[in-house]
């Protein structure tokens, strides 16, 4: 299922994660070692830094990233959205205990449609989610097209892993293990099988940074963590 595309992808993917929505945040958790909750932290930062205005996260999901970018120094207020609205219920709800939770929005909105207009955004963010785009250049694109002249897109993905002892160490555990957990925790194998399809079918971190640039964003890069695993990639959009 993870070679889909279109509306396809998009019913297939939305039905998966409602399903799993309740279980999302602690098999994050349980795959990474928590270390998911960092790299958002580095991607926020990356993200905002030497900008100030309102930030944008989409297909938010339960909202950490969003959270991130509250955070940051001249960032706010910061707005999550996403397609399922059981999402958003469960990003709204962690407010409870966040000092900083007035400066956060969530809203259902569609990536590939975003409810905003031209250069609203200081920078836009997207974390674990281009993978299940419909449309990726149209989900960047909507990206660019919502951040301000000199504003910044970065996005957290996880990528492919070029040949080597590496991707022999990590394959077995993304494709064997991860479906494992997620049988035994979010009782859904078919949900967390799909996940390692998806990054087998994503692009390598070099075509994923050579999209950035067709869309027009400059000074474009990426940043590899997680021993090669996950990637943030960002991009300036051009001033007037």
């Amino acid at each position: 299922m993870a070679n889909l595309s279109g509306d396809a992808k998009q019913t297939y993917v939305a039905d998966l994660f409602a399903r799993i929505a309740g279980r999302y945040d602690l098999m994050n958790t349980l795959m990474t070692g928590g270390m998911h909750r960092r790299w958002k932290r580095v991607a926020a930062r990356l993200a905002a830094d030497g900008l100030s205005g309102p930030a944008l996260d989409i297909a938010t999901g339960t909202g950490d990233l969003a959270y991130a970018l509250s955070r940051e120094r001249g960032i706010g207020p910061s707005v999550g959205v996403d397609f399922l609205p059981e999402m958003i219920a469960l990003a709204d709800g962690k407010r409870a205990g966040k000092a900083d939770s007035g400066s956060v929005a969530f809203l259902v909105g569609d990536a590939l449609a975003l409810p905003f207009p031209d250069s609203a955004f200081a920078c836009a963010t997207a974390g674990f989610s281009l993978r299940n785009m419909p449309d990726l250049p149209r989900a960047i694109s909507e990206m660019a097209r919502v951040v301000r002249p000199g504003g910044r897109v970065a996005t957290l993905e996880l990528t492919p892993m070029a040949p080597g002892p590496r991707a022999r160490l990590f394959r077995p555990y993304f494709h064997g293990i991860v479906p494992l957990i997620g049988q035994l925790v979010a009782g859904d194998r078919t949900a967390y099988s799909y996940l390692p399809q998806s990054v087998d079918y994503f692009l390598q971190a070099d075509r994923l940074a050579g999209l950035f640039s067709q869309v027009g964003l400059e000074n474009v890069g990426y940043r590899k963590l997680g021993f090669g695993t996950v990637a943030i990639h960002y991009g300036t959009k051009p001033p007037f």
